[in-house]
């Protein structure tokens, strides 16, 4: 399933959103022409990566500064040692789309 998260040009530029769509918390970062997204929880403390600073291609989680590649997910840095997921995105005429499976919330 495809969900829109607006235009390219309305995400700030070397800063996170984050965005909860079907059942997914997610950050998404834009670099120049290019975004990233990645799961919004930090793998070890589960502080919100897209409220986190970014150097280059990692963003340093705001709670006990582990960071993370926004391209793959990998934890760059201790205390976080398990990657968090990553989502395809495709831009469309300037549009930023992710790429998602909806999550089955438990009822």
């Amino acid at each position: 399933m495809k969900v829109s998260v607006g235009k390219l040009t309305d995400l700030p530029d070397g800063r996170g959103v984050r965005v909860e769509t079907a059942g997914h918390r997610i950050a998404v970062f834009r670099l120049g022409d290019a975004a990233y997204a990645i799961g919004d929880r930090c793998s070890h403390a589960e502080a919100s990566l897209a409220e986190g600073e970014l150097f280059d291609m990692d963003v340093e989680c705001p709670r006990h500064g582990s960071e993370f590649n926004i391209s793959t997910g990998q934890p760059n840095s201790f205390p976080a040692t398990q990657p968090v997921p990553t989502y395809e995105i495709e831009l469309v005429d300037g549009e930023v789309f992710l790429d998602l499976e909806p999550v089955e919330e438990d009822e």
